[in-house]
């Protein structure tokens, strides 16, 4: 028996860039499920109890606002005396600053008495005797 060496084979490798790019991005996608499907789990299983309150908490943050109409109503009440308790601030400063009141003696009393005890009657007074 004679020893031939083998013959030396050449191997032509092609490829096509498209299908090369398509497997890549697929590996990608299917990894990033694996992944994401993994830590759902995980968290599923490992730490179901203790994210509860949390997944309650996000429950009720998507949830539509069915109920909210009370708040805002509260909210507008607010803005409504704030709104009163600015225009009474600055017809009590009007009333302060007017030449006008300086000789009304009704008025100067009133105003002595808002600025050393303050009440809803004097700011009333003050309103009524300094126009």
């Amino acid at each position: 028996m004679s020893h031939r060496p083998p013959a030396r084979r050449s191997l032509r490798i092609s490829f096509n860039a498209l299908a090369l790019s398509g497997s890549i991005a697929l590996g990608l996608w299917l990894g990033f499920l694996a992944i994401a499907l993994t830590c759902w789990l995980a968290s599923h299983f490992l730490l179901g109890p203790q994210i509860a309150p949390v997944a309650q908490a996000v429950q009720r943050l998507t949830q539509p606002a069915a109920v909210a109409p009370e708040p805002q109503n509260r909210m507008f009440e607010q803005y409504q005396e704030n709104l009163r308790k600015n225009e009474e601030l600055q017809s009590m400063d009007n009333a302060r600053s007017n030449p006008r009141n300086l000789s009304n003696p009704k008025c100067q009393f009133w105003l002595q008495q808002d600025q050393t005890a303050p009440s809803e009657k004097s700011r009333a007074n003050v309103l009524q005797f300094c126009n």
